[in-house]
């Protein structure tokens, strides 16, 4: 991707898949440098594809997606000064797209109200975003993982577990097998571990 990237000029599809693909390194690295260099890659080419194609929605979910990830990772050092960013990207993102990438940027959203409970984010608010990502897109087992640690931390334990069971029922995209395998480990070990 990079030596296309060198060797044609810029364009923003592939921008937009470098900064996916950068995402993807990132998150499933082992080598810290390599990790966050693949998220700095990824916040570059995705920041170069929202200039090259505005009213995409593409470059402002990758900019978001790699900067929430570092900030996971770095929540003192990123995440804190990141949060108004993150939002702004995701709001471009439903403004734009509301279902892109099965709807995740309501994930994003919700994640952010639950992450920042101590500066003011409410799980009520993450409940919304989520249960909206949900009405657009009934298979991201993601978004119904999020949305079963909100209704957790509202002490809703049922509507939790019927989340958690839908993730290990469901049907998954095919396009999203690894992503998936991911939010069942996760479901299961919720419910083994919350109730």
């Amino acid at each position: 991707m990079n030596r296309a990237r060198r060797e044609n000029a810029k364009s923003f599809d592939i921008e937009a898949r470098l900064a996916r693909y950068n995402y993807y390194l990132g998150r499933h690295s082992e080598d810290e440098k390599e990790r966050e260099k693949a998220f700095e890659d990824g916040k570059a080419a995705a920041k170069s594809a929202s200039k090259m194609e505005p009213n995409k929605p593409d470059g402002y979910f990758w900019f978001g997606a790699n900067l929430g990830e570092q900030s996971n990772r770095n929540p003192l050092a990123i995440g804190v000064h990141s949060i108004d960013e993150i939002r702004e990207a995701m709001n471009k993102v439903i403004d734009i797209q509301p279902n892109y990438e099965m709807a995740s940027a309501y994930d994003v959203l919700g994640q952010l109200e639950l992450g920042t409970r101590l500066l003011g984010g409410k799980p009520e608010k993450a409940v919304e975003f989520l249960e909206k990502g949900i009405e657009l897109e009934k298979l991201n087992g993601e978004t119904r993982v999020h949305l079963a640690e909100a209704y957790l931390v509202l002490g809703k334990d049922a509507e939790a577990r019927k989340q958690l069971d839908y993730v290990l029922q469901m049907k998954p995209n095919p396009a999203y097998l690894p992503e998936y395998a991911e939010q069942v480990e996760k479901a299961k070990k919720m419910l083994a571990t919350k109730f």
